[in-house]
């Protein structure tokens, strides 16, 4: 893969988070870092996959973890070298482009196995035996192909593959008709000689399948129609006789000598996963497979080492707990966001933009005017709607005199009316029927820590709270397994009255912590914050003031 940095809005992403991955992107490309890709590390809400579909847009791709993964480090440029090409053509590619490795496929393209040094080694060291006959798998094509020679006539057979005895006719004619009587006659032959006509003349009596001439030498016509009547090949080779007998030993194609016992890698395999047969294979590089088993690049030991193809921006959040998991792993380029710092640094300097207004979408639309960037119809869309919903509906004590003209200004490049389109958006995220406590709690939680002290709070606006309190069992046992599952002090969550402009606290916690949290009580684990709509202005402040007084 091409170089690139995944936008990310934080995990359990609402719709300003989504929405700002998407643009932010988009804004990006249009400055020229074509690398900059939306994603998300959570399902869409019920909101945001509402807004996406209303406009016919296709949300950010959803990659639900950034631990190390094949992809982010392979070599995606790797040559590879068809099972029938001869050995001596593939070690010359070898030599001249330093490769220690090549992966072998069929005409199809789909991987078969592996030519390495090592392997080559061990297979050509049994070839060479000097306690058998030397022997290769190799035809008249393979062999032609690698001597540069000229094929005279094809016998019998010539382009099917068969394990052929090399015998060189350079002794005595009495010497070489006993080596010729020392083997079978039903075995594949080729005979390697010179202008030793008396040679030929044997071979072709007994019906060799094979007969190299060495130095260039031509035979007679004679010669070649016995040899065609007794349906053996002829080759003339440039080279002479132990030269031309080496060059058939390497005509033996690569599927021969390589390592079939090396399985590839995907791309989508966790790093983690595949270091154990990456450090086992002697040349410590694996080929890497699509679905279709084809060859689409290499990993090697020194690869994971070096830095990935892949760097990180985040959106609408900055505290680690809310980022992606395993954003460690990675560079981060760019942080945009209007909530509170947390406890993210960086290694090295980034783009860091951080303004007190009411959505990330807000930001992220002032970077387009600033830039004097055009705004894509389609982005401008989503934007207004990440402001709508951040803000609900320009009502929250986040919103800004900023917040209010920058919704106005994509209002009337839309074409679409703040109140309209604002109430339509939070109607479609308010519905709570049919839904279990778990996707509800999820659908927007976010993680803090306040020093040694860890708590979640989740947020939905509904056009009425009763529903949740008739639920509230349900809700506060799904708060408890979600505290348990984080080791968290406690776990919450805000339901704010989009109608009333103010919210009841659902809180699952240590006994301990909510014998402490002074709070009005409107029932047991349930609490009345009046006029607080935000859970970032208001009710974070709020929480982190208390928590501060807390004995840990």
């Amino acid at each position: 893969m091409e170089k690139t940095i995944f936008v990310f809005g934080h995990k359990n992403p609402d719709t300003d988070s989504v929405v700002s991955a998407t643009a932010y992107a988009a804004f990006k490309n249009a400055q020229g870092f074509s690398e900059y890709k939306a994603c998300r590390a959570g399902k869409l809400n019920p909101q945001t996959e509402y807004i996406y579909k209303k406009f016919g847009i296709t949300p950010p791709e959803f990659i639900p973890d950034m631990n190390p993964r094949v992809a982010y480090y392979m070599n995606d440029k790797a040559d590879v070298i068809n099972q029938l090409t001869p050995f001596w053509e593939a070690s010359i590619f070898m030599r001249e482009h330093g490769r220690k490795v090549l992966p072998v496929v069929d005409d199809q393209g789909h991987y078969k196995a592996l030519l390495n040094y090592n392997s080559f080694t061990n297979n050509i060291f049994h070839i060479l035996n000097p306690e058998h006959h030397i022997s290769v798998v190799t035809d008249v094509n393979l062999m032609s192909r690698t001597l540069s020679g000229k094929v005279l006539c094809r016998g019998d057979d010539a382009d099917v593959l068969h394990t052929y005895t090399i015998v060189s006719g350079a002794s005595s004619f009495d010497s070489f008709k006993l080596t010729l009587d020392s083997h079978t006659h039903n075995e594949s032959i080729v005979v390697v000689t010179g202008d030793r006509e008396d040679i030929q003349n044997l071979c072709l009596e007994r019906k060799v399948r094979t007969l190299i001439l060495s130095a260039g030498r031509v035979p007679s016509d004679e010669i070649i129609e016995k040899a065609k009547k007794a349906g053996t090949s002829i080759i003339v080779s440039k080279y002479d006789t132990a030269s031309t007998s080496m060059l058939v030993l390497y005509s033996t194609p690569v599927r021969v000598l390589c390592d079939q016992t090396i399985q590839p890698i995907k791309p989508e395999d966790s790093i983690q996963q595949i270091m154990p047969r990456l450090k086992g294979v002697a040349s410590q590089i694996l080929p890497v497979v699509d679905d279709e088993n084809k060859v689409i690049g290499v990993l090697s030991e020194i690869d994971v080492h070096h830095d990935a193809k892949v760097g990180l921006a985040l959106v609408d959040h900055n505290e680690k707990t809310q980022i992606v998991d395993g954003f460690e792993n990675f560079k981060i380029f760019d942080i945009v966001d209007h909530h509170r710092l947390g406890s993210a640094s960086t290694k090295t300097p980034i783009t860091f933009i951080n303004r007190p207004l009411g959505s990330t979408s807000t930001i992220i639309t002032r970077l387009f005017r600033e830039e004097n960037i055009e705004i894509p119809l389609d982005v401008a869309k989503l934007l207004l709607c990440g402001i709508l919903s951040d803000t609900l509906i320009l009502q929250s004590a986040t919103t800004t005199k900023i917040d209010v003209d920058t919704a106005n200004f994509l209002s009337e490049l839309t074409g679409l009316k703040v109140k309209e389109l604002g109430e339509e958006i939070i109607k479609a995220g308010s519905r709570i029927g049919g839904r279990s406590s778990e996707e509800v709690i999820n659908q927007d939680m976010k993680e803090y820590d306040e020093g040694k002290i860890k708590f979640t709070v989740s947020q939905i606006e509904v056009d009425g709270t009763d529903e949740i309190l008739e639920r509230k069992k349900e809700f506060l046992d799904g708060l408890e397994i979600e505290r348990k599952a984080r080791g968290a002090l406690f776990a919450s969550l805000l339901v704010t009255d989009i109608s009333t402009l103010s919210s009841v606290m659902l809180v699952a916690g240590e006994e301990r912590f909510l014998q402490f949290l002074n709070l009005p009580k409107q029932d047991e684990k349930v609490y009345f914050l009046k006029d607080v709509v935000s859970r970032k202005k208001q009710l974070i402040p709020m929480l982190s003031e208390i928590l501060a007084n807390f004995v840990v």
